[in-house]
C-alpha cells in the first residue's frame, strides 16, 4: 500500500501560498478555454463553416483531454503513476510549457489561414491543460483536511470561472474590435471581406496577438512555479502498477458524470453567441455580454459553494453567501458597463437577480452536502432548459443564461465525490476523470448537428436535458457506489 506524504514538516501546515499559486492556474485555463466561444463565431465567418463544422473547434480541443488522459492512464497502469513519480509541481510545469508552445501555433494558423492548423493548435493546447488538470485538481484536494476538499476546489474553480467570465468580455473586445483593427482585413476563399455582425472588418491579428500574450503568460507562470516553494506530495513506497482506480464504481460513474457535465456546459456556451443572434438578432459584441453572465454565474455559484462547504457557523455562512452573491454580480455588471462605454443599462440584466435568488435557495436546500446540492442544481437546470424549449425571445435567452449559476458547483462536487477514498489511486483516478472531459468534444458536435437539422439552435437544447438528468442521478445515488472489490 502506498500513501501520500508531504516534504513539509509534520504538524499543522499552512498551504495558503501554494493554494494561491495553483488558483492562478485555474484562472488561466478558465480564461483560455472560454476563448473558444469567441473563436467559434470568428472562425465560422473566416472559413464559412456550418454549425456542425464550427463545433469541430470544441471537438479538437476537448478530444485532446481524452487522448492525453488515456495515454496517461495507460502509462500509469503499465509502469506506475507518472505524477506520483515526478511530483505534482513538475507535472504542472510540463503542462504550462506545452500550452505555451501551442499558443504560438495560432500565429502561423491565422497568417496562412489554415483551419487544420487552428485545430492542431487547440488540440496541443488542451494536451497541456490535461496535464495541468490531472496534477492541479487532486493537488488542491490534498492541500488540507479531506472534509474541506470540496470547499477548496470550489474556491479554485471560482477563480477558474472568473477567467471564463472575463474571456467573453475582454476576449470578445480584443478579437472582434481592438486587435482586429490593427492588421490587414481578412478575406474569405471567394474574396469577400470577413466582417463582424456590426459590419466591422476582422484581421488575423485579432487572434494572433491574444494567443501570443497567452504564450508569454504560460512561460512566466512556469518560471514562477519553478522557483516557488510548494509542498511535495509523493508516494511513500514503491509505485503500484495496474488500473486500481477502476475498481471503484463511484469513480467510474463519476467519470460519466464529468462527461455529461462538461459536454452540456461547453455545448451551451459554444452555441450561445450564435443562438442570441438567431433569437434576438444580437451582434457578437452585444451577445458576448450575456455570455459573460452565463460564465459569470458559474463564478458566483462557485464562490458560494466554497462558503457553503466550509466550516463556518450556519448563520454567518448564509450571510456571507448573500453578500458575496450581490458583490460578484455587481462586479460582473461593472466590468461589462465599463467595457461597453456605459451603453449597457442595468435593466437589461435585472432578470438575472431572479436566478440569483433561486441559486441561493438551492444552496440552502443542499445543506452543504455535495451530492444533495448536485442533484438539486441538476433538477433546476432541467427545468430551465425545458422552459427554453417551450418559450421564445428574452425568456428563452435568460433561462439559458441562468444555467451558469447552477453549473457552478458541479465540477468540484463531482470530482471530490469521485476521488474520495481512492488513496494511492488518486492521481490515476484524476486522469480518468480528466479523460472524460471528452464530453466537451462530443456533446457540442451532436448539438451542432441537431441544430443544422432544425436550421437553428433552439430545439437542439433538448440534448443537454439528457446530460443533466444523469447528473441528477449521480448526485442522488450514483456517488454512493462502493468498490467492486477490495
Amino acid at each position: 500500500m502506498t500513501t501520500q506524504k508531504s516534504s513539509l514538516p509534520s504538524g499543522r501546515q499552512n498551504y495558503t501560498s501554494a493554494l494561491i499559486v495553483l488558483t492562478s492556474l485555474f484562472f488561466m485555463w478558465g480564461f483560455i478555454t472560454c476563448m473558444n466561444d469567441i473563436l467559434i463565431p470568428f472562425l465560422k465567418k473566416m472559413f464559412e463553416l456550418s454549425r456542425f463544422q464550427s463545433m469541430m473547434i470544441q471537438f479538437a480541443f476537448f478530444t485532446a483531454y481524452f487522448v492525453g488522459s488515456l495515454v496517461y492512464f495507460i502509462i500509469s497502469a503499465r509502469t506506475g503513476d507518472p505524477i506520483s513519480r515526478i511530483g505534482y509541481k513538475n507535472g504542472i510545469i510540463w503542462g504550462l510549457m506545452t500550452s505555451a508552445f501551442a499558443s504560438l501555433l495560432f500565429l502561423p494558423a491565422a497568417e496562412f489561414k489554415i483551419f487544420g492548423l487552428f485545430l492542431a493548435a487547440l488540440f496541443i493546447l488542451a494536451l497541456g491543460f490535461t496535464l495541468l488538470q490531472i496534477a492541479a485538481n487532486p493537488y488542491v484536494a490534498l492541500l488540507g483536511p479531506p472534509e474541506t476538499a470540496s470547499s477548496r476546489l470550489n474556491l479554485s474553480q471560482a477563480f477558474n470561472s472568473l477567467g471564463t467570465t472575463l474571456a467573453p468580455i475582454l476576449g470578445g473586445y480584443f478579437v472582434f474590435h481592438f486587435f482586429a483593427k490593427l492588421g490587414a482585413p481578412l478575406y474569405t476563399n471567394i474574396g469577400n471581406p470577413v466582417l463582424t455582425d456590426s459590419g466591422e472588418p476582422l484581421s488575423a491579428l485579432g487572434v494572433q496577438i491574444p494567443y501570443l500574450i497567452f504564450a508569454i503568460l504560460f512561460v512566466l507562470l512556469a518560471i514562477l512555479i519553478k522557483f516557488t516553494k510548494l509542498p511535495r506530495f509523493t508516494n511513500s513506497s514503491s509505485i503500484e502498477k495496474g488500473a486500481g482506480a477502476l475498481k471503484h464504481k463511484h469513480l467510474v460513474l463519476g467519470g460519466i458524470a464529468i462527461f455529461m457535465y462538461v459536454g452540456a456546459e461547453v455545448s451551451i456556451g459554444s452555441s450561445f453567441i450564435n443562438y442570441a443572434g438567431e433569437l434576438l438578432a444580437y451582434p457578437e459584441m452585444e451577445a458576448k455580454n450575456f455570455l459573460a453572465f452565463y460564465w459569470g454565474g458559474a463564478m458566483i455559484g462557485r464562490f458560494l459553494g466554497a462558503i457553503s462547504l466550509s466550516n463556518l457557523q450556519k448563520i454567518k455562512k448564509y450571510i456571507l453567501m448573500l453578500i458575496t452573491s450581490i458583490l460578484t454580480f455587481l462586479l460582473i455588471y461593472g466590468i461589462i458597463y465599463i467595457e461597453s462605454g456605459s451603453r449597457f443599462e442595468f435593466n437589461r440584466i435585472s432578470p438575472f437577480i431572479i436566478f440569483l435568488m433561486i441559486n441561493y435557495l438551492g444552496f440552502i436546500l443542499g445543506k452543504s452536502l455535495p451530492g444533495r446540492t448536485l442533484a438539486i442544481f441538476a433538477f433546476i437546470v432541467i427545468g430551465l432548459l425545458i422552459t427554453t424549449l417551450v418559450t421564445d425571445g428574452e425568456v428563452a435567452l435568460w433561462t439559458i443564461v441562468g444555467i451558469g449559476l447552477f453549473n457552478s458547483i458541479m465540477w468540484s462536487n463531482i470530482f471530490t465525490l469521485a476521488i474520495k477514498d481512492l488513496k494511492e489511486n488518486t492521481a490515476q483516478g484524476s486522469s480518468i476523470l480528466v479523460m472524460m472531459i471528452l464530453g466537451g468534444a462530443i456533446i457540442p458536435v451532436i448539438q451542432g448537428a441537431v441544430a443544422d437539422s432544425f436550421n437553428g439552435y433552439h430545439y437542439s437544447f433538448f440534448i443537454p436535458v439528457i446530460c443533466y438528468a444523469y447528473l441528477m442521478y449521480y448526485g442522488w445515488k450514483g456517488y454512493l457506489s462502493k468498490a467492486v472489490s477490495e
